[in-house]
C-alpha cells in the first residue's frame, strides 16, 4: 500500500527519456483525481522539477510563472519539454512546456538565481492566527462524506489543511468575505533536498488559493452549477522553508469579474518568516447566473 505522500514523491521524481531536440525532454506521471482532470498544481510543480533538472548546481529558483492551457488527462503521462533560454553569471531562465497527446496543457517560464546577499525586509505574519494545533483538519471534517471527491480530498491528499475561520467545502459560515487563511504541510517527513521541497511548496499552492473568491460570494464548492478552473498561477520564492512543517497560506481576493477572479496570498512559517508570494487567476462560474 503506498500513502499519498509517496504518490507525491512519485510524481515529483521525473524520468529523464534520454531524447534530446533542441529541449531537454522528462515524463511524469499523472495522479489519480475523482473528476479525470490533472490537478493543476501537480503539473505546475512538476514543470518546475524539468526546469530544476537544467540548471546549474546551487542556483534556486525564485519565480515562476505559468499559464493552464488545456484540461490534463489522469490517465496519461505527461511529457515536459525545457527549453534553456539564457544562463547568465548569477541567473538562469528557463521555460518548460507539459504536453499530452502532442498538445500543451501549461506554459511555464521559470527564473534561478546563485545566492547572493542585498537588501531584507518584508510585511509581517498576521496576528493573532490560531495554531495548527487549535484547529480540526480538513481530513477529519471530511469524515462520512463519501463523494468521490470528497473522499479523495480526505483520504488521498499528501497535504493536511486546517482553514482559518473554517472550510468551505459544503457551506460557506459567517461573514462572506474576501480573505482567508489556511495552515498547511504534508502529512509526513520528507527528504532533505531543498529543490523538492521548493517543489513541493508550489504543488501545495494551488490548493484553496481561488476560496476567497468563493468565500466573498457564499459560493462552496458544493455549489451545484459551479465550474471552476485555474488560468494562470504566479510565484515568487524568497526564502526558504521546509514543507513538512507548518505554513501558514495568507489570502485574498481583490477582484472578480467577467467570470473570472484573482487572488493574491502569502506563504509564512509558524515563526513569521516570509516564503512566498502567489498570485492566480481563476475562472470561476455559476450556471444560472451569478452569486449573490
Amino acid at each position: 500500500m503506498t500513502t499519498p505522500l509517496d504518490g507525491l514523491l512519485t510524481a515529483l521524481d521525473l524520468s529523464d527519456t534520454g531524447a534530446r531536440t533542441d529541449e531537454d525532454i522528462f515524463t511524469g506521471p499523472s495522479q489519480w483525481m475523482p473528476h479525470g482532470r490533472v490537478f493543476g498544481g501537480q503539473v505546475f510543480a512538476q514543470s518546475l522539477v524539468a526546469a530544476m533538472r537544467t540548471t546549474p548546481e546551487g542556483r534556486a529558483v525564485h519565480s515562476m510563472h505559468g499559464y493552464f492551457l488545456r484540461p490534463g488527462d489522469v490517465n496519461q503521462q505527461i511529457t515536459f519539454s525545457v527549453d534553456r533560454i539564457h544562463d547568465g553569471r548569477s541567473f538562469s531562465t528557463r521555460r518548460t512546456q507539459a504536453y499530452q497527446n502532442g498538445l500543451p496543457i501549461l506554459s511555464m517560464i521559470a527564473s534561478f538565481q546563485d545566492p547572493g546577499d542585498g537588501l531584507d525586509h518584508q510585511v509581517e505574519m498576521p496576528a493573532d492566527v490560531p495554531a495548527p494545533e487549535e484547529l480540526r483538519s480538513d481530513t477529519e471534517l471530511l469524515a462520512g462524506f463519501e463523494h468521490p471527491v470528497g473522499k479523495y480530498w480526505r483520504e488521498e491528499r499528501p497535504f493536511d489543511l486546517r482553514h482559518i475561520p473554517s472550510p468551505i467545502y459544503f457551506t460557506v459560515e459567517g461573514e462572506h468575505v474576501a480573505h482567508q487563511a489556511v495552515w498547511f504541510k504534508t502529512f509526513g517527513r520528507l527528504p532533505d533536498d531543498p529543490d523538492l521541497h521548493r517543489a513541493a511548496l508550489a504543488y501545495a499552492s494551488d490548493y484553496s488559493i481561488l476560496e476567497p473568491v468563493m468565500r466573498r460570494h457564499g459560493v462552496a464548492w458544493g455549489t451545484p452549477g459551479l465550474k471552476i478552473a485555474s488560468l494562470d498561477h504566479a510565484m515568487w520564492f524568497h526564502r526558504f522553508s521546509r514543507v513538512d512543517e507548518w505554513l501558514l497560506f495568507v489570502q485574498e481576493s481583490p477582484s472578480a469579474t467577467g467570470g473570472r477572479g484573482l487572488s493574491l496570498a502569502r506563504i509564512y512559517t509558524r515563526e513569521g518568516i516570509l516564503v512566498a508570494n502567489v498570485a492566480q487567476e481563476g475562472m470561476v462560474r455559476l450556471s444560472g447566473g451569478a452569486a449573490s
